[in-house]
């Protein structure tokens, strides 16, 4: 079995070292728990078969993450068709299916809340006027607002936090536009992670085979050669000094 190269080795273990670490920070996501899991435990397998040089721990290393690494191109392409078709669409005609907002249960308008307060906007379609009379808090601009705010109508529930008669400024934008653009950021920040974790994995792979191959290597032995004549004991015994004497 061949000697692996220390540099090899170091390389592929700060690799390991680098993919379980990210593997960690995915462990907060509920969808990449059984990925995360399993990645670890290939990590570890593969630290030690690279200590050890054990060769069926480094194949069991490198078989997992090639499978794991084609399931992540999966998934990428997945996302790709996803931000390619009409997700937009889909996301407006969902929040649509919540008004009138008047008329919203108790959890919808707790979401459209955090929703307004977040992305600094008010209502789906019509802005303000989906709220109709009872116009929330959530809709008033703070002090660090970025979005435009408007004034918003003195016959709404909004007329008590009126002072000296001045109206309350309220968001103007609507809120589906930025729940589009908030969506198509996140599947966005969600592909580059994949990739970046699949460019890791198959750098590991790729390490993995290295070591592979110089384990397969033989060690250079020295040849020993038979020879019948020393076996026979024929040497030349050289006479003793004195006799030139």
């Amino acid at each position: 079995m061949g000697k692996v190269n220390v540099y090899l080795k170091r390389s592929f273990m700060i690799v390991l070292s680098l993919i379980a670490m990210e593997e960690s920070n995915l462990s907060g996501l509920h969808s990449m728990y059984i990925i995360s899991a399993i990645t670890l435990a290939l990590a570890l397998i593969g630290v030690y078969g690279a200590y050890k040089e054990k060769k069926w721990a480094l194949i069991v290393f490198a078989v997992g993450m090639i499978l794991g690494s084609l399931f992540m191109i999966f998934l990428e392409v997945v996302g790709l068709a996803a931000l390619k078709s009409p997700l937009g669409e889909g996301i407006k005609n969902h929040y649509l299916d919540m008004l009138p907002l008047t008329n919203a249960s108790e959890s919808s308008i707790d979401s459209m809340n955090e929703i307004q307060m977040h992305l600094q906007c008010c209502g789906l379609d019509k802005g303000y006027l989906d709220w109709g009379y009872n116009i929330p808090e959530s809709c008033v601009c703070d002090e660090e607002s970025t979005n435009p705010c408007v004034a918003g109508p003195k016959n709404s529930s909004l007329s008590e936090h009126m002072v000296d008669d001045q109206p309350v400024m309220i968001y103007n934008e609507t809120c589906i536009p930025f729940l589009i653009e908030d969506a198509t950021m996140s599947v966005r920040n969600a592909l580059g992670l994949l990739l970046g974790l699949t460019l890791f994995w198959v750098l590991s792979v790729v390490l993995c085979v290295f070591i592979l191959c110089q384990l397969r290597k033989k060690d250079d032995v020295p040849v020993v050669v038979y020879s019948p004549e020393a076996k026979a004991g024929n040497y030349t015994v050289l006479a003793d000094a004195a006799e030139y004497n």
